[in-house]
């Protein structure tokens, strides 16, 4: 009985990483949008520790990795489209160009749930993604646009620029998630630098990116991107 338990537990916190998409979705649609993005961050909190508990108890199970990818998609790919979804509507300011289209453009946002379930089911079946990553992780893309959001919130929407450049970003994002570009994992065999300088240099390059306040998660994400593509040849 003890044994039937112990394996569950897993599989209940991914579970709660669900739940915590499932009201962030809710709260996104209400337009409040920085608990939506709190419960983003909630979820990406069980999704560390649900697989760090299973490798602790030695119960992983090929059920709990697709309960994992399932809870994923709901809290990391469906959520921040639903904030994008949100943000589109709420901007006060819009090209004349596109007027005709703001009825429809909001709807481009989802765009990026169907790029994150495609990256998840990738991941699943790519050998190659053990101890770093093929393409932007879905966690990593949910935090870039729940830090801009709540950050820039106010900005974004009084912008006459915001429109053109959110939907750039939601296809530029969507690209990242299932682009084959690899991406450094912060795993440390040792603590040397000749072997672990590009996440040293990476981790000092975050410092600066503190000052800007809640957009600094963003800010992180894009130096992220761009020195994983400049290290690529020579890490």
């Amino acid at each position: 009985m003890a044994n039937i338990i112990t394996k569950q537990i897993p599989n209940s916190i991914t579970c709660c990483n669900l739940i915590c998409g499932c009201i962030a979705i809710h709260f996104a649609f209400m337009g409040v949008l920085d608990w939506a993005v709190l419960f983003i961050i909630l979820g990406a909190v069980f999704d560390f520790f649900d697989g760090m508990t299973a490798r602790l108890l030695g119960v992983s199970s090929p059920i709990g990795k697709e309960l994992d990818s399932l809870a994923d998609v709901v809290t990391f790919g469906v959520a921040p489209s639903a904030i994008l979804f949100q943000l589109i509507c709420q901007l006060q300011s819009t090209p004349e160009s596109l007027h005709a289209l703001m009825p429809y453009l909001p709807y481009a946002a989802f765009i990026m749930a169907a790029f994150s379930a495609l990256r998840l089911a990738k991941f699943n079946l790519d050998t190659r993604q053990t101890t770093s990553f093929i393409g932007l992780p879905t966690p990593a893309n949910a935090l870039f646009w729940g830090s801009l959001v709540v950050g820039l919130h106010t900005e974004i929407i009084t912008s006459p620029y915001a429109l053109p450049l959110l939907l750039v970003g939601i296809a530029f994002f969507s690209f990242l998630l299932v682009a084959e570009l690899p991406l450094f994992a912060l795993k440390f065999k040792n603590l040397s630098w000749r072997d672990n300088w590009v996440k040293y240099v990476f981790l000092i390059g975050c410092l600066p990116c503190f000052l800007l306040g809640y957009s600094c998660f963003a800010a992180i994400i894009l130096w992220y991107v761009l020195w994983a593509a400049i290290t690529r040849k020579v890490a």
